[in-house]
């Protein structure tokens, strides 16, 4: 009896909402093995009410690769652990970086804005605006070694 589990469009990947059962045949594990990666730290299921464990889109999609990486490239739990934590780790770089990208080029954005809105006032471009002409000396002497 084959049985399909469809997922509505409109739930998100991150809501834990699949119970331990569908988790597990949807990514091709026994329910055991799933609790099992939970206690390792493998994966994070979230819990109902009652204290079940619930499963995303994503978690199974994180358990396939679980499964990948051990049978195909016969890589360890603890090794599978390490490889999950440093993508989880790139994946936060990225997201930083492209924020820190996005409030660069606002400030740049900024930055243009007032120079042109200020270009009478600032012939030279100065940031900060001088209304005194100085007429100031300024000697400069080496200092003696």
């Amino acid at each position: 009896m084959a049985e399909e589990f469809i997922i509505s469009v409109e739930t998100s990947s991150d809501a834990k909402v699949l119970m331990i059962s569908v988790a597990a045949r949807m990514a091709g594990m026994h329910p055991q093995t799933l609790r099992q990666y939970d206690r390792m730290g493998l994966v994070q299921p979230g819990r109902a009410a009652g204290g079940g464990r619930r499963y995303s889109v994503r978690d199974v999609a994180l358990l396939r690769e679980v499964q990948r990486l051990s049978q195909d490239d016969g890589v360890n739990l603890a090794g599978i652990k390490r490889i999950i934590g440093l993508e989880q780790l790139v994946d936060e770089l990225q997201q930083r970086m492209a924020q820190m990208e996005a409030e660069l080029e606002h400030a740049y954005r900024r930055v243009a804005e007032l120079e042109a809105a200020a270009t009478g006032a600032f012939p030279r471009r100065d940031l900060v605006p001088t209304n005194q002409v100085s007429t100031a000396l300024v000697v400069w002497r080496p200092r003696a070694r």
